[in-house]
C-alpha cells in the first residue's frame, strides 16, 4: 500500500511538472543575494539595522500598493526601534475612531497598537486601481510563496528586458507579453502587472548606511518582510537549540544510568 501510494505521489509531480512545461513556465529558480542571509540556519538572527531599512523602502515604496496588515506598529520594537520613534511613525498613519456620542465617526492618527494599514479601501477598490488585480498583502508574503526570502529578492532583482530567446520560448508556448505587463523570470508566465519597484537611489538611506542600490534595497526589504512574517523566529530557534541541548543531557544521564543498573543486574 505504501509503495502504491510513494508511485502515485511521483506519477503526480512528473504530471505537474510535465504540465508547467507544456505551458512554457521557464521559471528561474530564486537565489539568494552575495553571501546568503544572516537569519538562516538554527544559529542564525536577524539583521535588524538591514531589518530598518527595509521597513524605510517598504513605507516609501512598497506602501503605495502593499498593506501589512498583520503587522502592529508596536512590534517595530523588536526591530530596535524606540517607543518615541514608534509612536512618530504610528502618527504618520490616520485611522477611523469609535463613533461618538452622535454616532459621526471622526479619523485619528495612529497610536502604537494600531496596524500597518491598507493603502485602499477595500479590495475592489484596489483591483479598480490595478488593472483588476488587487496587490497582494505583504505580511505574509515570504512564508506564502516557495523560495521563501529568496523568491522575493530574485523577484525583485530579475526585472529586465527580454532577450530574443526568452521571447522564443514565450511564443513556442503561445504566451504573448502584455502591453501592460513586465517580463520577469522568476514569475509564471514570465510576466508580472507590476512595474519594477526599485531602482538605483530611489530611496535615501541615513548617513553611514550602505549605498541604497536595487540589489542592496531588495535585500533590506526582503529581511524586513521575513521577519514582518515570522517575528518570532529568533526565539522559535533558541527555544529549539535548549530542547536539543536538553535532550543530549537527557540522553547522556539515561545511559550510564542503564550502564550502572545493568551493571548490578548482569555483574558486569
Amino acid at each position: 500500500m505504501k509503495k502504491t501510494l510513494y508511485t502515485f505521489a511521483a506519477l503526480a509531480m512528473f504530471a505537474v511538472a510535465g504540465t508547467a512545461h507544456a505551458a512554457g513556465n521557464t521559471i528561474e529558480q530564486p537565489a539568494p543575494p552575495a553571501g546568503g542571509w544572516q537569519h538562516d540556519g538554527i544559529f542564525g538572527t536577524f539583521d535588524k539595522v538591514a531589518a530598518q531599512r527595509g521597513l524605510q523602502v517598504y513605507r516609501e515604496v512598497c506602501a503605495t500598493c502593499h498593506g501589512l496588515k498583520f503587522v502592529s506598529f508596536r512590534t517595530l520594537s523588536d526591530l530596535g526601534f524606540s517607543e518615541a520613534e514608534i509612536k512618530a511613525i504610528a502618527k504618520e498613519y490616520t485611522f477611523m475612531a469609535e463613533p461618538d456620542d452622535e454616532g459621526e465617526v471622526l479619523e485619528r492618527t495612529g497610536l502604537p497598537f494600531d496596524y500597518f494599514p491598507s493603502p485602499y479601501a477595500n479590495e475592489k477598490a484596489a483591483a479598480a486601481m490595478n488593472n483588476g488585480a488587487a496587490p497582494p498583502d505583504l505580511s505574509l508574503m515570504t512564508k506564502a510563496r516557495v523560495g521563501g526570502p529568496d523568491y522575493l529578492y530574485s523577484l525583485l532583482t530579475a526585472y529586465r528586458d527580454p532577450t530574443e530567446a526568452d521571447l522564443a520560448a514565450l511564443a513556442a508556448a503561445n504566451i504573448e507579453l502584455g502591453d501592460t505587463t513586465y517580463f520577469n523570470p522568476i514569475m509564471g508566465g514570465n510576466q508580472l502587472a507590476m512595474a519594477p519597484p526599485l531602482d538605483d537611489g530611489l530611496v535615501e538611506y541615513a548617513e553611514g548606511q550602505p549605498e541604497a542600490t536595487l540589489e542592496q534595497m531588495a535585500h533590506d526589504v526582503t529581511v524586513f518582510l521575513t521577519w514582518a512574517a515570522e517575528p518570532k523566529m529568533e526565539e522559535r530557534k533558541e527555544m529549539g537549540r535548549n530542547v536539543m541541548a536538553f535532550l543530549v543531557i537527557f540522553c547522556g544521564i539515561m545511559f550510564f544510568a542503564y550502564r550502572r543498573i545493568a551493571k548490578r543486574i548482569l555483574g558486569h
